[in-house]
């Protein structure tokens, strides 16, 4: 705790404020300490239960992801009370835990929209990666009947989701791409120069003009 604090920066306290994390580490030199510590479950433990933004990140990387069991990953994400803390422990952690596809579905019908968002995360990644036995068309009737309405970080893994159909599943190419531009989700959000938008008719459009790009460089 004492190393975390001399990492700590209130310039970087103040910036990550604004996106709901309440802590000021630079993310690189947390990478570096947790590198330094290698990996200690029972010190890990220890850590989570702090309660503290910037310890809970060092123990998602300083953790064993297959050690926790399912209820341990279901109460964590509970906890898991900022948008980074929950980020990281969904992709550094869940997705290597044998438990993972039992707790997407799990997560994905949770009445909390938090958990929701979890849940949309993983299934995100089984678009991309294991599409096999997901309903794609099932999933964007659901984006298409409640993605405008959802509170802030269950839209904005639905609209990844949608992105992600779009991008790795050409036969729904043109349905995510319309259904994103009836909805206009995230269409005006502010999106620093040379990186792309999430507004969904863009980032598709975008990511398949680079995967063609790559296809025909080979």
């Amino acid at each position: 705790m004492a190393g975390l604090a001399d990492l700590e920066d209130p310039r970087i306290r103040e910036v990550n404020a604004r996106h709901g994390d309440d802590h000021g580490v630079n993310l690189g030199k947390l990478r570096a300490f947790a590198k330094r510590l290698k990996t200690q479950q029972e010190l890990a433990c220890g850590l989570w239960g702090t309660g503290d933004t910037a310890a809970r990140l060092l123990a998602l990387l300083i953790c064993r992801p297959k050690a926790f069991d399912r209820d341990e990953l279901d109460v964590m994400l509970r906890q898991a009370d900022t948008p980074k803390v929950q980020d990281w422990l969904v992709n550094y952690v869940v997705k290597k835990n044998p438990h993972a596809e039992e707790l997407r579905v799990a997560w994905f019908a949770d009445p909390d929209p938090v958990v929701a968002s979890a849940g949309w995360a993983l299934t995100t990644d089984r678009v991309a990666k294991n599409p096999e036995g997901l309903d794609l068309p099932g999933l964007l009737d659901t984006i298409e009947a409640q993605m405008k309405d959802a509170p802030d970080r269950l839209q904005w893994a639905m609209n990844h989701c949608l992105a992600q159909i779009g991008i790795e599943h050409p036969a729904h190419r043109a349905r995510a791409i319309g259904i994103g531009e009836r909805l206009e989700v995230l269409k005006d959000y502010p999106t620093p120069p040379n990186c792309t938008s999430p507004f969904a008719p863009i980032w598709i459009t975008e990511m398949v003009k680079r995967q063609d790009a790559a296809a025909a460089a080979e």
